[in-house]
């Protein structure tokens, strides 16, 4: 089971707007947890600055993409001495395995963490074989 959830390296624009949003602002790679419960696998993501309306989590056959938009920090009224802190937006891919029961993902966002439920597909849930005898 400790392969259900894969990370997708190659960090590739997936359409025109990814391409164009990478050009204006920087997109990090946000780390990630995961998880594995008896009935689930559970993703963890750190993504600060972000609101809920600034999510996107799509799944296209066996492939979750996680995008979110941070909204800009205006410091009007203020020079700038020393910056570490960049406004960015986040990405990042993984490969589901086919035992994932697509129907029932749940995702909640709460002080900056992304937490998506992944449910095991009942095909996938370990069970006990009972030995007959002959």
């Amino acid at each position: 089971m400790s392969q259900e959830v894969r990370t997708v390296e190659q960090q590739t624009p997936s359409n025109r707007e990814s391409a164009q949003r990478m050009a204006l602002r920087p997109v990090f790679m946000p780390p990630a947890d995961i998880y594995e419960t008896k009935d689930s696998i559970v993703v963890l993501t750190e993504m600060p600055g972000v609101s809920s309306e600034g999510v996107d989590i799509s799944l296209e056959r066996r492939v979750l993409t996680i995008r979110g938009h941070s909204a800009s920090q205006d410091h009007s009224g203020y020079q700038r001495v020393y910056n570490e802190y960049t406004d960015g937006d986040y990405e990042r891919v993984f490969t589901l395995s086919e035992n994932i029961d697509r129907d029932r993902i749940e995702a909640t966002l709460k002080d900056g963490v992304l937490q998506l439920v992944l449910p095991k597909a009942e095909a996938a849930k370990a069970r006990k074989i009972e030995l007959k005898s002959s």
